[in-house]
Formats: C-alpha cells, sequence, structure tokens
C-alpha cells in the first residue's frame, strides 16, 4: 500500500505508507476509489473511546468506504473480483481512508449503478445510524410520529426519507435555511432551532 491516513492519540494525523491490510477467509480487500470522514473518526482521534473502543496504533482511520473488489477470501462466495461496492467496515477492519481497505463479506454491499463512489462512501455510517435508531431499535410502524434533531445533517437526512418511507409523520429540527432542504426530504414539520 502505498499511502495511508494515521494516527494515535499523541501524534498529529499523517500520511504514510503501510503493507496492504491481510485478507481473511471471509473478508474481501478493496481498492478505496472513496472514502468519507465522520464524527467517530475526530471522537476516536481525541481518544474519547479509548475505554470502549480501544485501537493498536498505528491506526488507520475511516468507516465509510467505496471501491472496487480486488481480492477475496476464501469463503467469499456473494461478491468477485472486479464488483463495485460500498461498506461501513467493523472496528477492527476500519480502515477506510487508504488505497485499500479489509471488509468483511457480511458487511458490503454492491454499489448502485447510479451512485458514484464519492456519493456511496458517504451512505454508510450516517445511514446505518438512521436506520438503526428508527427501524431496528425504534421499531417505526406506519402512522407514526418522529421527530428528528439536526433533520439537514447527515443522520438527519436519511432519517427524514426512511421514517416517510415507513410512512411515519416527520416533525425535524434544523436552522431556517435548511427548511426547504428538510421539506425536499419529506418533513412534515420544520422546527426552526433557533426560534
Amino acid at each position: 500500500m502505498k499511502a495511508a491516513l494515521i494516527q494515535d492519540y499523541s501524534a498529529p494525523v499523517v500520511i504514510a505508507q503501510i503493507a496492504k491490510p491481510d485478507l481473511k477467509d471471509d473478508t474481501v480487500l478493496i481498492e478505496v476509489h472513496a472514502a468519507s470522514v465522520n464524527p467517530i473518526d475526530n471522537i476516536l482521534r481525541a481518544g474519547y473511546l479509548k475505554d470502549l473502543m480501544p485501537l493498536t496504533f498505528l491506526h488507520v482511520m475511516g468507516y465509510d468506504v467505496s471501491g472496487e473488489v480486488v481480492e477475496i477470501g476464501k469463503n467469499v462466495q456473494s461478491v468477485k473480483i472486479g464488483d463495485a461496492v460500498f461498506a461501513r467496515p467493523n472496528q477492527d477492519d476500519a480502515g477506510a481512508i487508504a488505497e485499500f481497505a479489509r471488509v468483511k463479506e457480511s458487511e458490503l454491499a454492491i454499489k448502485p449503478a447510479n451512485l458514484s463512489h464519492t456519493d456511496a462512501a458517504s451512505v454508510p455510517l450516517a445511514g446505518l445510524t438512521a436506520w438503526q435508531a428508527l427501524i431496528t431499535k425504534g421499531n417505526l410502524k406506519k402512522g407514526q410520529k418522529v421527530l428528528i434533531h439536526a433533520g439537514s445533517g447527515g443522520v438527519g437526512t436519511y432519517a427524514i426519507q426512511i421514517a416517510k418511507h415507513f410512512g411515519a409523520y416527520v416533525a425535524t429540527t434544523t436552522s431556517a435555511k435548511n427548511a426547504d432542504l428538510v421539506q425536499s426530504l419529506g418533513a412534515d414539520l420544520v422546527i426552526d432551532y433557533k426560534t
């Protein structure tokens, strides 16, 4: 691997030369075409979660990735070399801000042809957070009402659309300048959090 964004708690973020991640039987190696930075990357970098999410250093940053499968583990069956995929790797496989990333087969999705790699890399963490909050944990049902704070943010924009898809009435907070955006996503009630 030629370069990766790495960090430890005592040093600044740097670009460095590191080896490609080792392939495991249930993983694929992705040549990264796009990755995104999320708040969790900065939270981990600052050391705020070191007791809950211990890291081994040097640590390659990044949880959202889109790219092309270049190697597959011997147990992988759902994807093949050359497939365009996107994913949110688990904690052990995090490291999307690099030239190559290792991802478990179970954490991959085939990238829709109508999404660029850049767009696809913006989906996993924010999209999964919204899905888990509303559907997995919240058990949202048609006709329910939901309040989504920060509706114009990464998680909020997904949450509005997911809630509307499931038939919920959506109220959301945002600033006045983003009212049109959240309404275009389906918000029924827009609350200006400043007033």
